[in-house]
């Protein structure tokens, strides 16, 4: 049982909430040193070459072991060296996909760290724009070296992986675990209904900003008028100008959901219930108080420290994988359109995904839905926004004209997620029809070959008949 609220050295995973080492402990000073993740013997100490040694070795240790995916982190070595002597393509591109899962773990622990430092609203927003820094780190390389395929369809994936995959396992689990109430009786898990109602909205938003510039380029592809430059730079003037209306329009929905209406975006679980006179007497016995929140691990120059290194070991390992990219293609016969939206998103994601299942089978799927959805929103709305006006600053032609079958699945992907999340509500059920959905399009992306995803001329009747389809009856 913990003391003065303080987490036992049996729960490495709890901690005091000072983040200053001080611990009840059992164990001796070598487990200390070694394994505890709180406490490391020499930070308290008076003298600088005892006391900064010991900080130094605490942020090292408290970074490697804070996570079981960390074991991973063997691969980042070699896949700089195997990126830098220039072996086998494949190869590189493998080892540095598995280097950079542990760094987005590793990435995604401190943001949360430095988040506690900075208070709800602003941790929340950062959270949520480290959580994606993976992918944006990913696209910016391949936008730089014009690999527009692999940055749409990175997009595209880490969206439907998010929405599909990721908030499919957090319904899953999360209702296999709630299934049932006290009584016995099956049950639904619930959270807050302006989260439903705001994410179908952003939704079919984003959903309308693809289809348009999509759409747009089929009409004058059809037309008399079949001149290519000139629909390109039709659909280029269009995508900006798409661009800058998303990021404005992001902005708005920062400032009504972290600022001006943020009580509205309260969890269930945190509101208080309303109370008559004659219940003050019976408050303590009928509300449990609540634990205290486990605090950060690392100060917040510590966690700069380890953010700072880290998206600098992504950047270097996501350059290294973006360029075996061409001869995995053609190697492996695994199209561009495979990679961006299913390998790349799964790397970049996968420390979301974990933490969105925990959270939910901890039935705070208020939470959960805010790591799953509210990472695909700033995908949608911000990071496919911002490399469209990089790409211009750049002076590369980086559109939001997606290809037809991508689209299509995006639109009918958004319109399943909208059925399911508008209740406020959710079960298995709903959680193994969504992660149905995303295996179906995988498996669609990975049979399909990328000349035949990439061929304008072909799939106009495909994306009218999507279209048709997404249009409720």
């Amino acid at each position: 049982m913990p003391q003065n609220g303080r987490a036992e050295e049996t729960t490495p995973l709890m901690g005091n909430g000072n983040g200053n080492g001080s611990v009840y402990s059992h164990h001796s000073e070598t487990y200390d040193f070694f394994f505890n993740l709180w406490h490391t013997p020499g930070t308290e100490s008076e003298k600088p070459l005892v006391k900064f040694p010991a900080k130094f070795w605490h942020i090292i240790k408290a970074t490697l072991l804070r996570s079981k995916i960390n074991i991973l982190l063997f691969c980042v070595p070699f896949g700089l060296v195997a990126g830098m002597t220039g072996v086998d393509p494949v190869a590189v591109f493998v080892i540095n996909f598995f280097a950079i899962i542990p760094l987005a773990a590793v990435l995604s622990n401190a943001t949360e760290d430095i988040s506690a430092k900075l208070g709800e609203q602003l941790g929340g927003l950062l959270n949520a724009t480290f959580g994606n820094a993976v992918e944006l780190i990913v696209s910016v390389i391949a936008l730089k070296e014009r690999q527009y395929a692999v940055v749409k369809s990175s997009m595209i994936g880490s969206i439907l992986s998010n929405l599909l995959l990721v908030m499919g396992m957090c319904f899953f689990f999360g209702g296999i675990k709630n299934m049932n109430d006290d009584s016995g009786a099956g049950t639904e898990q619930e959270f807050t209904d302006i989260t439903a109602q705001t994410t179908c909205s952003l939704l079919m938003l984003a959903a309308a900003s693809m289809v348009v510039p999509s759409a747009l380029s089929m009409v004058m592809q059809s037309s008399a008028n079949k001149n290519p430059d000139e629909r390109q730079q039709t659909i280029l003037n269009l995508s900006r100008g798409t661009a800058i209306i998303l990021l404005i329009m992001y902005a708005f929905y920062l400032n009504f959901s972290l600022r001006t209406h943020h009580n509205l975006f309260v969890p269930k679980s945190k509101q208080q219930p309303q109370r008559s006179p004659g219940d003050e007497e019976r408050a303590d016995e009928e509300v449990p108080v609540e634990e205290e929140e486990d605090g950060p691990l690392l100060g917040a120059w510590a966690s700069g420290a380890v953010l700072v290194i880290t998206t600098v070991l992504v950047a270097i390992c996501a350059d290294y994988l973006v360029d075996s990219i061409d001869s995995l293609v053609e190697r492996a016969n695994i199209s561009r359109n495979f990679i961006g939206l299913i390998l790349i998103p799964i790397v970049g994601n996968a420390a979301e995904h974990v933490t969105a299942v925990v959270v939910a089978v901890k039935n705070n799927m208020d939470l959960a839905m805010q790591v799953a959805i509210g990472s695909s929103i700033q995908i949608a709305m911000f990071v496919t926004p911002f490399l469209v006006v990089l790409g211009w600053i750049m002076g590369h032609d980086m559109t939001m004209r997606f290809e037809t079958f991508e689209t299509i699945a995006f639109i009918l992907a958004v319109l399943v997620v909208i059925y399911t999340v508008q209740d406020g509500k959710s079960n298995y059920l709903e959680g193994v029809m969504l992660m149905a959905m995303y295996v179906i399009i995988a498996v669609a992306f990975f049979a399909a070959p990328s000349d035949g995803l990439s061929n304008e001329d072909a799939g106009l009747d495909a994306f009218k008949a999507g279209i048709k389809s997404s249009i409720p009856a």
